[in-house]
């Protein structure tokens, strides 16, 4: 993936967001459990970077997805994981579908506000008993006169306190799990949304997450995104750029984990000499690095292929695997060097380790992407009849 000046300045400017608007307040908004997201959003909107590959008739950029990466990749200078994670999810998690799918009067009364920083926006996929089983989920919609009437709960949603509206996968029919399911655009602020309990999360402190039920929750049928029936095919579409975005804003963080290590190392002595001087420790870091560099030119080459048509469920999974896996080795070997430092809450290392324990959970396990990738690998073990 070739970079131009355009992308540059979408980095530069990203950096410098962060630098202004994030790093500053990070250690108040992990000590509050959230951050202001309606006021940081509306300037990220101001600056264009809610909707880089969105429509521009509904006032994104249309741009392809490779400056979205290059934007996932550049948050990664925040100094706190949950802002950067909330902007994915106002920015490619709860909105790819109804861009693709939604129809017009829908895009302009939930996409256009998202992508101007008006709204917050979540994704209502997870339940507390079915998380990657996204087929096994519980919440029901069903047609009443010419409302949707949606019963359940969802758990583990970022952005839920201060959400304006969640796209909510629902089961709106019978039959096969695959194909009984719909997404459907739920205001939150609709009669019988209760979203009172907050949730305390090991990492990804300065992102709200809320566990929010849903009690005869009324919205009206063109509240639905595209096709009904179709939503969980609509979801597994949104989770490769969901998938992208993850790995994406890894790539930027770990890069600093070992910046900052290897500047940590080299002052830090021990028996007359600098850590960074034992052969145990530059070598490993000169091993890291290599890593990340193959993990950065994987996630490329996923964009790439992306961007030019093709399908790449394969790909972003192994992207999200690879990633998930990185960046906790990275994180421990790091916060290893940082010795005492390491273990004190105040440090950015103590907390890029906290932080980075979600990217092998959310948005699909390891497992999961295990599964996906041999299964279109033709790799799983045929299962025997009778």
């Amino acid at each position: 993936m070739k970079l131009t000046e355009e992308h540059k300045l979408i980095q530069k400017t990203v950096a410098e967001f962060c630098k202004k608007e994030i790093n500053p307040y990070c250690d108040g908004w992990e000590d509050e459990g959230a951050f202001p997201a309606h006021e940081l959003f509306k300037k990220a909107g101001d600056l264009g970077l809610l909707g880089l590959n969105k429509p521009e008739e509904y006032g994104g950029s249309g741009l392809d997805y490779s400056y979205t990466v290059v934007m996932a990749e550049a948050l990664g200078e925040a100094n706190c994981g949950g802002v950067t994670l909330a902007m994915g999810v106002q920015t490619d998690m709860a909105t790819p579908a109804l861009t693709r799918f939604g129809s017009d009067e829908l895009k302009r009364n939930y996409l256009a506000p998202v992508i101007a920083g008006e709204q917050v926006a979540c994704i209502g996929v997870s339940e507390s008993s079915a998380g990657s089983d996204v087929a096994g989920i519980k919440t029901t919609a069903r047609k009443e006169g010419g409302d949707w009437v949606i019963n359940g709960s969802k758990m583990w949603i970022t952005n839920g306190f201060q959400g304006d509206w969640m796209c909510c996968l629902c089961n709106t029919g019978e039959g096969a799990p695959h194909r009984n399911k719909s997404l459907i655009i739920v205001p939150l602020d609709a009669k019988g949304v209760d979203r009172s309990r907050k949730l305390n999360k090991l990492g990804m402190r300065s992102s709200d997450t809320a566990e929010i039920f849903l009690d005869n929750v009324r919205v009206p049928v063109g509240n639905l995104v595209g096709q009904e029936g179709f939503g969980f095919t609509y979801q597994m579409l949104q989770f490769q750029e969901e998938r992208l975005w993850g790995a994406a804003n890894m790539i930027r963080s770990m890069e600093r984990a070992i910046e900052l290590t290897t500047e940590y190392a080299r002052e830090r002595k021990a028996f007359g000499q600098s850590i960074l001087d034992n052969q145990v420790v530059h070598y490993r870091l000169a091993e890291l690095s290599t890593e990340l560099e193959a993990f950065r030119a994987l996630v490329y080459r996923a964009t790439e292929l992306y961007i030019g048509g093709q399908d790449v469920t394969r790909l972003a999974s192994m992207c999200k695997l690879k990633g998930g896996r990185l960046v906790r080795e990275i994180a421990d070997s790091c916060l290893q060097y940082f010795g005492g430092m390491g273990f004190m809450w105040e440090s950015w290392i103590t907390r890029f380790y906290r932080d980075s324990r979600l990217a092998s959970i959310g948005g699909g396990a390891d497992e999961v992407m295990l599964g996906i990738i041999a299964k279109l690998d033709g790799t799983l073990p045929k299962r025997k009849k009778g």
